[in-house]
């Protein structure tokens, strides 16, 4: 079992990632991208209840995040 004191730097360290992860969102927001309104992500409107599904967002988000993991491990394994 992990000791608290990891368990605690590991949490920092997820929180710091959310963190950049909200600014990435809104820093694309204000440079006119976006996010959830694609075209492909499905959007239901009916009286006062939105549903969306971001199908296409998804993809993009996916495929920019396994780039950028993949650049990231490729430079920490050398």
């Amino acid at each position: 079992m992990p000791d608290l004191p990891s368990i605690g730097r590991w949490l920092i360290i997820g929180g710091l990632g959310l963190a950049a992860v909200g600014g990435l969102i809104v820093l694309a927001s204000r440079a006119g991208i976006q996010l959830g309104r694609l075209p492909g992500d499905i959007r239901i409107q009916t009286g006062g209840v939105t549903c969306l599904v971001p199908i296409a967002t998804t993809i993009v988000l996916s495929i920019v995040l396994t780039i950028v993991l993949n650049i990231i491990l490729r430079l920490l394994s050398k």
